[in-house]
């Protein structure tokens, strides 16, 4: 039996669970690991139907898609909102959690 590479099996496990890929991502958020949230953003492109489909959704050439994905990728805030709502998520800002001291 041929076992799949990492970023396969983790596509299919955001695919069958996505509100796991929910929580990794907040978590990855939480922690501001740029490559890491790229990473996962690749998996869950792969999820989506792959760069090509999630690239047309987001009104992105796929190249620049591939691109910024990459490890090394920058994305602009505008082609990472353009992505998470291509997979039907957005951005969002909350407080941050602070400790009570009464």
């Amino acid at each position: 039996m041929r076992s799949k590479p990492n970023s396969e099996a983790m596509a299919d496990l955001y695919r069958s669970d996505p509100a796991l890929a929910l929580d990794v991502i907040n978590a990855i958020l939480e922690d501001g690991d740029q490559a890491e949230l790229l990473s996962v953003l690749r998996q869950l492109a792969q999820a989506f139907g792959g760069v090509q489909a999630v690239a047309e959704q987001a009104h992105l050439n796929p190249t620049q898609l591939y691109r910024t994905l990459s490890p090394q990728g920058n994305p602009a805030l505008s082609s990472l909102t353009a992505i998470l709502k291509a997979m039907g998520l957005q951005l969002a800002v909350r407080p941050l959690a602070t400790s009570c001291s009464a």
